[in-house]
């Protein structure tokens, strides 16, 4: 109880310093909602009686105090543009954001931990050349670059895949996860270098223990050496990095959602940008930041399951 008391009093510490900034740094933005609301044909008059409706002519912290009294509420705020509460536009689009890092992470982990595993059981073989080099190669490709390309080659090319657009999940599930396919893929593809080689030399090091010497010495088989007794220890840092990747993702997913016009979380949060509609973007901001804690406080608690050791030094804290 007292670890979750820590993480509970960070959480708060973390969402009220990223609020904060985030709501100082978009309002220093050129332009405001006002004269987005109004358009180009709208006078002074209208600059005038839109920034008071919104509350736009009040100091800096007391809008922000405002917005967090209400948020504290569950009332994230009201868009500017069509009057739809927040929460609402949220909650109908986070269902495909959370499916897409999902998927992504699915993708990444199925893929780079057979290879990992192969490429650590002869360290330097061609096998581990190889894919050190693609790795490293996926690694200083863009997202935007790599999204672009895919849709050229799958979806203009081949035809394979849809360049925009998906089908929800409920509605067919098999057609939702063709549709989303690519831009999960888009997001995988640094997350399968990073997996690849950080679990691959873990394993290589995990190999080289006393405890490993003495289960070969015993003539047990390699390969279950190497997936019940070497795996295991290995995943502490492929943990912890899927858990802060998931930050990573999240940005990822922004630039992913608009070039390929899936409507989630990051799609509404850039059109709001767009559009100078602040208040989305901080509702999206806050839903981002408790995710991202949260998903970090889920790594630690994943430890004490993936190591006992961990487990008994919290009950004895």
């Amino acid at each position: 109880m007292r670890f979750v008391r820590k993480k509970l009093v960070q959480l708060l510490l973390v969402l009220l310093a990223v609020t904060f900034l985030s709501f100082f740094f978009l309002n220093l933005l050129p332009g405001d909602t006002a004269q987005v609301l109004c358009g180009l044909g709208g006078g002074p008059e209208c600059v005038e009686q839109k920034t008071q409706e919104l509350g736009l002519d009040k100091p800096l912290p007391v809008r922000y105090g405002e917005w967090l009294r209400d948020a504290l509420t569950g009332d994230l705020g009201t868009s500017a543009r069509n009057q739809q509460p927040v929460w609402e536009a949220i909650k109908q689009r986070m269902p495909v954001t959370i499916e897409l890092l999902i998927y992504s992470q699915f993708i990444a982990l199925a893929v780079s931990i057979p290879l990992a595993i192969i490429a650590a059981q002869r360290p330097g073989g061609i096998f581990d050349r190889v894919s050190t080099s693609v790795a490293f190669a996926l690694l200083s490709v863009p997202n935007f670059i790599l999204a672009i390309v895919l849709i050229l080659i799958f979806a203009v090319n081949l035809g394979w895949f849809p360049a925009t657009g998906y089908v929800d999940f409920f509605t067919d599930p098999a057609k939702n996860l063709h549709d989303l396919f690519l831009p999960a893929l888009t997001l995988a593809v640094a997350e399968m270098a990073v997996y690849l080689r950080l679990l691959r030399t873990d394993l290589i090091a995990t190999l080289q223990e006393d405890y490993i010497m003495m289960a070969k010495a015993k003539g047990l088989p390699s390969r279950r050496i190497l997936l019940r007794h070497a795996f295991r220890p290995s995943t502490f840092s492929l943990v912890t990095v899927a858990g802060l990747n998931m930050g990573r993702l999240i940005g990822g997913a922004f630039i992913v959602e608009v070039i390929f016009a899936i409507n989630g979380i990051g799609k509404y949060v850039v059109d709001s940008i767009l559009a100078r509609d602040y208040i989305p973007v901080q509702g999206g901001v806050v839903i981002i930041a408790v995710g991202y804690v949260l998903i970090n406080f889920a790594v630690d608690m994943f430890y004490a399951v993936l190591d006992p050791r961990i487990r008994h030094a919290r009950a004895l804290a």
